[in-house]
């Protein structure tokens, strides 16, 4: 078996992110990924302090690459088409992990929760749209609208909870267009 030393921490959340993904949270164990990694249990904890730090590094890694995928939009000139280019990387993120995707918006223990650094992060590109849509004054209410909305429609889409039909592609195309408008209509605020 390899020596803590020759595994790395990138090796550890790669390994605790593909079973995060095959076997859920509750599988995702200390001794699950010492396996996978292939080490014993015990020398996992001279790289990660314990099962709490090991989700927190996982749903960090997860944040890190939603937030890669939201900054390859890159700015066209045009807020709306970045919105929606943004909007579909977000579902394709959540499509293609899951688990991962449910783990950055749990309300787990604080322990487990990615950083404030790691979100402000994988923020600035949902921001920046948003502040070219609605205003920098209104960027982050912006910012946070179309995160509740997205969140909303994926996660009801990954529970199957969409029950009465019809093309979910074209509803979260819908969802976009009426999101862009409503951002684009954002009145700035009154003097006085």
């Amino acid at each position: 078996m390899p020596t803590p030393d020759r595994t790395s921490l990138a090796d550890i959340v790669t390994a605790a992110r593909h079973i995060l993904e095959s076997q859920g949270l509750p599988g995702l164990t200390m001794q699950a990924v010492a396996e996978r990694v292939g080490v014993r249990a015990p020398s996992l904890y001279k790289r990660v302090r314990n099962r709490d730090a090991l989700i927190r590094l996982v749903a960090e890694a997860n944040v890190r690459d939603l937030g890669e995928r939201l900054s390859a939009v890159d700015g066209s000139g045009d807020p709306g088409r970045d919105l929606g280019e943004m909007a579909r990387a977000f579902r394709a993120f959540a499509h293609a992990h899951p688990a991962g995707y449910h783990l950055i918006f749990a309300n787990g223990p604080e322990e487990t929760r990615p950083s404030l650094d790691t979100l402000t992060l994988a923020s600035a590109p949902a921001l920046r749209v948003a502040a070219d849509l609605a205003g920098p004054e209104h960027a982050l209410a912006a910012a946070r609208t179309f995160t509740a909305w997205a969140n909303g429609f994926i996660s009801m889409e990954l529970a199957g909870a969409f029950n009465l039909g019809g093309d979910l592609d074209e509803a979260f195309e819908f969802g976009i267009s009426q999101l862009t408008a409503a951002l684009t209509a954002v009145e700035p605020p009154r003097a006085g």
